[in-house]
């Protein structure tokens, strides 16, 4: 362990003792890794740190080491880090967050400092039943209301991974030539919505944790968190965990339960909105969100298992109508 570090981890959580017991997991394409220490304080016995190298990565899983990759992973921790430090604390139990202990930084090497999100929600999941799949939806429709119309100060201008603005690579590399040609207009529809949030930006099934009996979830990772619409979190989600039948079974259904929560959570907040007017717009960009990802995914990688009947079938209503 650095030691520089060391001795902040330590005087920052008033321990003695600090020690790596696990790996949760590497970071894509080798830029560090994130690991859980035990302390011996019995306020804090265990954290969670994420150790990002910035420097760069020659490995990475899908063969994009391009210098704009590691530039867009560059700009992602140092989003995340502000995230933490500046937005997290807005979150409410109702959209349960890591809380942030601390952050230091030496040379290309950063920590992120976090509680360990085990104790509450120590599960998780590779497959949902429709109930746990509703509570993520829940954390989504919290998430979305709490921050309807902020600027996204120090976020990313628009958030999620695949926006089109930091894929170039991939857009060049896509043969499907009418999606290409409609791209912009596609990325125009989404960003220039009028019922703009903060958007996780990377909210798959991995990255929420469970409680213990499933009604409850947290959520991590926020390298890619910024302006949007929300719904371009629920298109990514639902495609995260269903297959192409359960999409097209339960489309309807959860985006109701989605919408509902998200309504009790504005009216909750007293937020000063049209509400459907919003849902409206809404619902109505779900095939544009999933059709933006399909983009991706068609220059990134075509064969892969979330290009299916449901996304091709959404693809080609949103192009027709184009």
């Amino acid at each position: 362990m650095n030691p520089n570090f060391r001795d902040y981890l330590l005087k920052i959580t008033k321990s003695t003792v600090c020690k790596e017991i696990e790996v949760i997991q590497s970071l894509w394409s080798g830029y560090g890794n994130i690991s859980r220490y035990e302390l011996n304080t019995t306020s804090l016995p265990t954290i969670v740190v994420k150790h990002i190298s910035l420097a760069r990565s020659k490995t990475h899983p899908r063969g994009w080491n391009t210098s704009y990759s590691h530039d867009r992973k560059v700009k992602s921790y140092e989003v995340e880090t502000h995230w933490y430090r500046e937005w997290s604390q807005r979150c409410t139990s109702d959209c349960k967050v890591p809380t942030l202990l601390g952050s230091f930084s030496e040379g290309d090497d950063q920590w992120i400092v976090m509680e360990n999100l085990n104790l509450q929600f120590p599960l998780r999941k590779q497959h949902l039943h429709l109930d746990e799949v509703k509570a993520c939806l829940t954390w989504l429709a919290h998430f979305h209301s709490t921050f309807l119309h902020q600027k996204p100060i120090g976020l990313w201008e628009v958030g999620t991974y695949w926006h089109l603005a930091t894929r170039p690579d991939e857009l060049k590399a896509m043969e499907h030539q009418e999606l290409k040609s409609k791209a912009y207009l596609i990325d125009a529809l989404l960003n220039e919505c009028t019922y703009q949030t903060i958007v996780h930006g990377d909210a798959k099934l991995a990255n929420f944790c469970f409680s213990e009996d499933g009604k409850q979830v947290a959520a991590v990772d926020f390298q890619y968190v910024g302006g949007g619409c929300g719904i371009k979190d629920v298109a990514y989600f639902l495609g995260s965990c269903l297959s192409s039948e359960e999409c097209e079974l339960y489309e309807k259904e959860l985006l109701d339960f989605y919408f509902s929560e998200m309504k009790t959570s504005v009216d909750a907040k007293n937020l000063n909105i049209d509400f459907t007017t919003l849902a409206h717009e809404w619902r109505k960009l779900y095939p544009v969100a999933c059709t933006d990802f399909t983009r991706f995914l068609l220059g990134w990688m075509p064969s892969h298992q979330k290009v299916n009947r449901y996304s091709l079938t959404m693809m080609n209503k949103v192009l027709s109508s184009l």
